[in-house]
């Protein structure tokens, strides 16, 4: 069953480099994992609460592939940049499968 990663940046970026650098990385580091992005920073709409500042939610196979993701040593030399740049939280969530008839 799919699983997703979302990210959600609270606040405005305060490190632009460290930004950018996150993103030159993690670029690379997708390849040997089945990550489908499905948002990436698209224009929001709050019809409840606050928006948050920016929002990408990714679409794996399984939550193991999302997780194997994450704790991959790529992605963890990742996370200082990304902390250093924005104060996000990030979320696994499994995805619904319909009960059948």
């Amino acid at each position: 069953m799919a699983a997703y990663m979302i990210f959600i940046r609270e606040q405005p970026v305060r490190d632009a480099k460290a930004m950018a650098e996150y993103q030159r990385l993690n670029r690379q580091n997708t390849g040997e994992f089945k990550v489908k992005p499905l948002v990436v920073y698209g224009a929001m709409e709050a019809f409840e609460g606050k928006a948050p500042d920016g929002m990408i939610v990714l679409e794996f196979p399984d939550a193991e592939a999302a997780k194997a993701w994450y704790n991959s040593p790529n992605y963890h030399a990742t996370i200082p940049y990304r902390q250093k740049a924005a104060d996000y939280r990030a979320i696994l969530v499994q995805g619904f499968e319909s009960p059948k008839p």
